[in-house]
């Protein structure tokens, strides 16, 4: 029974390395996907995201990341696992799980403030706390997981921590189809919404009346089979404009009629506290995007 106790309390720290390693890369990959959650529900970028080279950053960033969570892990998870063992049997009799996140944040503790100090970022104490805070519960995870005793342990945790992710993201991907995420939507300008400048932050500008007229001023003129890394040329001159609902947020145009300006109606973006308006540089999937924005308010 003695041999048997003693078996027992033995750990292997070469598996509660590879444990804690995969725990750090889930949580890594379960907050990418999170992320990619949330940049749907968000306006898409001024710029299109070249999928291709995404996918080969994320490859190169699982290298890098599988690395700091090995020195993570021999910096901190280990030490704070050993740690909270030898206290909780010098303090209270016996191990403790509690012991664990106690003896991560006070080792973590030290270095962050450091490097707050040192990048003079310790005049914001509440962003310091939310960094520490973070750090010690995501090192906290590896470390608790790791000091189980359980047979099997590595695949349990790469089976349940992959279907937790795989999840995450089908859920989201349900979430955001069925409704239940708000996904992004342009928001509804309206007539009453477009008397006043709208500028695209250079020299053009659009001058909008509520009678329906427009003066124009060096606005760009995309054509289809336009260098969408190149300014479109400008157009100026004075016209009419109209608002058309269409069937729903995503359809609604803004039609600009100005003589020497042969502009295709133009599309709807940004958010309701900084509506857009947009025409496509180039072919419409090349996702380049010359974008007009409200400067000031009409009279």
């Amino acid at each position: 029974m003695h041999e048997k106790h003693e078996t027992r309390e033995k750990r292997s720290y070469g598996l509660m390395l590879l444990v804690s390693v995969l725990v750090g890369c889930l949580e890594v990959a379960l907050t990418v996907v999170v992320i990619f959650l949330y940049v749907e529900t968000q306006p898409p970028p001024d710029t299109p995201v070249d999928h291709t080279a995404l996918a080969g950053s994320l490859l190169s960033l699982g290298m890098i990341v599988a690395v700091v969570a090995v020195l993570l892990t021999l910096l901190f998870v280990l030490p704070s696992v050993a740690l909270a063992h030898l206290l909780g049997r010098r303090i209270g009799g016996r191990e403790a799980w509690w012991w664990v996140p106690l003896t991560t944040a006070a080792l973590v503790a030290p270095p962050i403030w450091t490097f707050a100090s040192y990048n003079a970022v310790e005049t914001q104490p509440v962003l310091v706390f939310w960094f520490w805070a973070i750090s010690t519960a995501s090192l906290s995870a590896g470390g608790l997981i790791a000091r189980l005793r359980h047979p099997q342990l590595l695949r349990r945790v790469a089976l349940g921590g992959v279907a937790l992710v795989a999840g995450t993201g089908l859920l989201g991907a349900l979430g955001l189809t069925a409704g239940l995420l708000p996904a992004y939507e342009p928001p509804r300008i309206g007539p009453a919404t477009m008397p006043g400048t709208w500028g695209d932050g250079l020299n053009g500008s659009l001058v909008f009346t509520s009678d329906g007229r427009v003066t124009a001023d060096g606005v760009g003129e995309p054509r289809p089979g336009d260098d969408p890394h190149v300014l479109p040329p400008p157009c100026s001159g004075s016209g009419t404009w109209s608002y058309e609902p269409g069937r729903g947020v995503r359809t609604q145009k803004v039609r600009i009629q100005v003589p020497g300006c042969s502009w295709p109606a133009w599309s709807v973006g940004g958010t309701d506290g900084e509506p857009r308006l947009y025409q496509h540089i180039g072919h419409p999937d090349s996702g380049y995007l010359y974008k007009l924005w409200k400067v000031t308010d009409g009279s």
